[in-house]
């Protein structure tokens, strides 16, 4: 069945990558994404470089602890989209373009359910799991009164990630980069107002996410109802579909608990850092950003490879997958020898820009021996992240979460076995140690190609045109 649009001005609704040359679709769908993760980790710097500069080394890492709660709530938004994702990159590449839409209106739909809900336990447990990570004293208020406003805007998170799952699944990628655009230079100007102008402190670092993650969120949602109109426009489909539900639970519940797994992990290392005082905290947490960043590249482009996988897979094209592989590989590499270049020869300056002039040097001497001891490691991980690309787009969880989880449960376990030994330096070291198992894992997976034969396909559905 043809794709139809109402004019011209349409044709970039969708882009499909199950055509032309595989370098030449990847470059093209994955640059606009990774120019999204920049400018979403802009804003994420932005946050923690005006809270640290002009709000202090407390208010630094007042935001820095709560990061890991927020994070895991992240987690569950992404891993929720990154299963809506492949099922509609599968009925887009299969041209059922009203399974298609009955994905997409299952997944808006249930997303904002799952939101409310966990907005409403996120506020009941936020201020006693701050407690259990033993957030330092000077520092706790500041840090539950940041958590429990983001929490607020759980819903406008859900929303906007739900939107980019869309346009994604679809090979659109430009649309999502230009309202995070708008919302990371909302966000840095709400960040610099509320902060200089009204002395806000932590609390304006919030308010700035909630109002422009807000903004962002609502326009996403309105511009893809208008878009979707014009695909297909006569065509009938249901708004919510059990089955369809249940197929994009297969790999959304798997990746929920994977992301999810992530960041719970990253609270364990959270309250053993806790343990070290707020200028450990904050140091950490400045380099964290920067560790974040760099990973951040890798996973955008292992999110282009799976929605470049699932298309592929619908079209039944497995030969153009190893070339997008390789494609994605080389990419990621060039990006990775300039990030890895930088930290290496200017780590202190790039952790002193999250630091107030005259404050701790132990702030900047603690994020710098953290992103240099991990970020040589960048290339191996990048191995692992890209594979694991491939076993998410094929639908693949079971070998997913196997890498997944065993990298992260060894992350930490010598996170708590070294800190002993090396003092909070060990906590650095235990990173290499589980990214050497799960790339090992993740590339034996894809190499092995059971993939292939375990690739979760929705049931077809016949499209119905009025």
């Amino acid at each position: 069945m043809a794709l139809r649009s109402k004019s011209n001005s349409d044709r970039h609704i969708v882009y499909d990558m199950t055509v032309g040359s595989p370098f030449r679709a990847i470059w093209k769908f994955s640059m606009p994404m990774m120019l999204s993760m920049f400018f979403q980790q802009f804003y994420n710097f932005a946050d923690s470089i005006i809270a640290g500069r002009f709000a202090g080394e407390d208010a630094l890492a007042a935001v820095g602890a709560s990061y890991p709660i927020t994070a895991l709530f992240i987690a569950v938004a992404t891993g929720s989209c990154i299963g809506a994702s492949v099922i509609i990159s599968q009925y887009f590449g299969a041209k059922q373009y009203a399974s298609m839409k009955a994905s997409i209106s299952t997944c808006l739909i249930s997303l904002t359910g799952m939101a409310v809900i966990l907005t409403i336990i996120g506020l009941i447990i936020g201020d006693p799991l701050m407690k259990l990570l033993q957030t330092p004293d000077n520092i706790f208020e500041d840090s539950a009164l940041y958590l429990r406003i983001y929490i607020m805007g759980l819903v406008f998170l859900f929303v906007y990630n739900a939107a980019t799952a869309v346009y994604n699944a679809l090979g659109n990628s430009r649309t999502p980069l230009y309202f995070l655009i708008f919302s990371s230079v909302l966000n840095v100007i709400l960040d610099y107002v509320f902060i200089v102008y009204y002395h806000m402190g932590v609390s304006g670092v919030a308010w700035a996410t909630f109002i422009a993650q807000g903004l962002s969120s609502i326009l996403a949602i309105l511009n893809l109802f208008v878009k979707l109109r014009h695909i297909e426009p006569n065509l009938k489909y249901s708004f919510f579909d059990s089955g369809i539900l249940k197929s994009i639970s297969r790999v959304a519940v798997p990746s929920i608990f994977q992301q999810s797994f992530i960041s719970v992990g990253q609270l364990f290392v959270q309250g053993l850092i806790n343990n070290y005082g707020s200028a450990v905290v904050a140091g950490y947490s400045s380099a964290f950003k920067v560790n974040t960043l760099a990973i951040a590249v890798i996973n955008t482009m292992a999110s282009a490879l799976s929605s470049y996988t699932a298309q592929n897979i619908g079209a039944n094209k497995m030969d153009r997958i190893k070339s997008g592989y390789l494609t994605s590989i080389a990419i990621t590499a060039a990006f990775l020898v300039v990030l890895v270049s930088a930290i290496l020869l200017f780590a202190e300056p790039i952790i002193s820009i999250f630091v107030k002039p005259g404050e701790s040097l132990e702030v900047i001497h603690v994020g710098a021996a953290f992103i240099r001891t991990v970020s040589p490691f960048y290339f191996m991980v990048m191995f692992k992240i890209l594979s694991s690309g491939i076993l998410r787009g094929a639908g693949d969880m079971r070998d997913f979460m196997i890498a997944t989880f065993s990298d992260l449960v060894l992350r930490v376990l010598f996170s708590y076995l070294l800190s002993p030994l090396l003092g909070y330096p060990g906590i650095w070291w235990a990173y290499p140690v589980g990214w050497v198992v799960g790339t090992a894992l993740s590339v034996i997976f894809l190499l092995r190609g059971k993939w292939k034969k375990q690739i979760i396909s929705p049931s077809p559905k016949p499209d119905q045109t009025a």
